[in-house]
């Protein structure tokens, strides 16, 4: 452990996860004027952002057009060829929203004061984390670290993915089988 002086921060808050909860705390508990760092080892908007909500939503309405096209030459509107669907397009444009979105709060974060540090925390003592060879004291620790899918062992589980891999996925799977909601 780097015990030297430059290695130490004294900080008001340490959150440990940028999901919404720890963004939004680190930002108003910045904007009252306490000395805040948020530590984050993956991406910024945790989860819903990422992995979730948001490309969800993204895949959900792109798999909706099909049935409005279908249905669209009955509201007068000429289709003089079949849509055709590009799975890659959707893939890239999602990355992009994400991207986009992943510099929003990092932009907000920063403009509240709050400082970003990039890594996995682990305790010392209730008061100090250590992340990479960064020690870091505060008078608060506040841990919103969200969650992440799980899957349980059973034979053929290393022929799955969890729904944070699906997003990712080069091709388009012609089926799927969907385990949980």
């Amino acid at each position: 452990m780097n015990t030297d002086s430059s290695a130490l921060s004294r900080y008001d808050l340490i959150v440990v996860g940028a999901g919404s909860a720890g963004v939004r705390l680190a930002r108003m508990a910045a904007s009252n004027g306490h000395r805040v760092a948020v530590v984050e080892q993956q991406y910024l908007g945790g989860t819903c952002v990422n992995v979730g909500c948001v490309p969800k939503k993204l895949f959900v309405y792109a798999s909706e057009f099909r049935s409005t096209f279908a249905v669209a030459q009955g509201y007068g509107w000429q289709m003089p060829q079949a849509p055709n669907f590009d799975w890659t397009t959707l893939r890239t444009n999602k990355d992009q929203e994400i991207a986009r979105l992943n510099s929003v709060y990092e932009k907000m974060l920063r403009q509240a004061g709050v400082e970003i540090i990039w890594g996995a925390a682990s305790f010392v003592d209730p008061y100090s984390l250590q992340v990479d060879e960064q020690l870091l004291t505060g008078k608060k620790i506040a841990l919103c670290t969200g969650g992440k899918p799980f899957r349980p062992d059973f034979p053929g589980v290393e022929l799955t993915i969890t729904s944070n891999e699906l997003f990712y996925l080069d091709q388009l799977p012609e089926t799927a089988v969907v385990v949980g909601g």
